[in-house]
């Protein structure tokens, strides 16, 4: 098994000792949240903990790529993703330069792991049309493949559009593309658009029914012959029975946190041994 670790609303100034400590335990990767803003008022309804969003309105949330290329300068194997970037608020251009970057930082550290926001306001106020939030994405994920290629390209969306361009640096390996999402259009544009499909938790027979319809997905649009990674949320790191069944329905990495992801008052030993807790009892026997 291949371990992703979850840092959830921790402390920002603790993620880097953390991060070395999972490297150290073994993890392969190291994924955390993105935030742009907290919106005082909102019409859209908090998808976890029953709805109620108040105990995000004063956590701190780095910018991806700053917090990135720190903890990938301060590692030297672990990957790095962001569990979702926001990627309908930011505009295909400047997040394929940013991606690109990093890749070159990190010697190839990095996937794009991408989503869209609950918050209404995420999108609105940054003058994206929220009924429309579906397209933009499509459109900012076929934009960023094409950018990466290397050459000229241009694109003529309905949302998107710009000239003949050319970036450099692309990346020198593909960087993955992670799409999140529990919803039927966000699992039918993991299997068409994504190299892989992130859970956000659920039981075993919740991600096994996902899994399933993302595959007859991907022969519905011919890319399962493609590689394809399915990081599968397993919340209770003792739960190693869950964790094998998931690898048995096909989950290429399991996506945990040995602590509740929603305390942000852990100290950063209580973390650390926490890690090296889970690497000693699980990561060394289940590697």
């Amino acid at each position: 098994m291949r371990f992703v670790l979850g840092y959830g609303l921790n402390a920002i100034g603790d993620m880097a000792e953390v991060a070395k400590a999972a490297e150290a335990a073994g993890f392969d990767s190291f994924t955390f949240g993105d935030s742009l803003f907290y919106p005082k008022h909102t019409d859209s309804i908090y998808p976890y903990k029953g709805g109620d969003r108040s105990f995000l309105e004063n956590i701190d949330f780095l910018d991806p790529t700053a917090a990135i290329a720190s903890l990938a300068a301060q590692t030297t194997n672990l990957r790095f993703y962001c569990g979702v970037l926001k990627l309908p608020c930011r505009h295909p251009i400047l997040t394929a330069k940013a991606y690109a970057s990093l890749a070159a930082l990190s010697n190839n550290r990095v996937s794009l792991g991408v989503g869209i926001s609950p918050w209404k306001e995420d999108l609105t106020y940054l003058g994206i049309n929220w009924e429309h939030r579906g397209k933009v994405m499509d459109e900012c994920l076929l934009a960023i493949r094409g950018l990466w290629k290397g050459g000229f390209f241009s694109f003529e969306g309905e949302f998107i559009k710009f000239g003949e361009i050319k970036m450099r640096p692309v990346p020198s390996v593909p960087v993955p593309i992670l799409v999140g999402g529990h919803s039927k259009p966000a699992l039918r544009r993991a299997a068409k658009l994504g190299d892989g499909w992130m859970s956000a938790g659920g039981t075993v027979e919740e991600n096994k029914a996902m899994v399933e319809t993302i595959q007859a997905f991907r022969k519905e649009y011919g890319t399962d012959n493609k590689p394809f990674q399915i990081h599968a949320g397993v919340m209770d790191s003792t739960d190693v029975d869950s964790m094998k069944r998931m690898v048995e329905m096909g989950a290429t990495h399991i996506f945990t946190a040995p602590w509740d992801v929603y305390n942000p008052y852990l100290s950063r030993e209580e973390k650390i041994d926490a890690v090296k807790r889970f690497g000693d009892t699980v990561i060394a026997k289940n590697a």
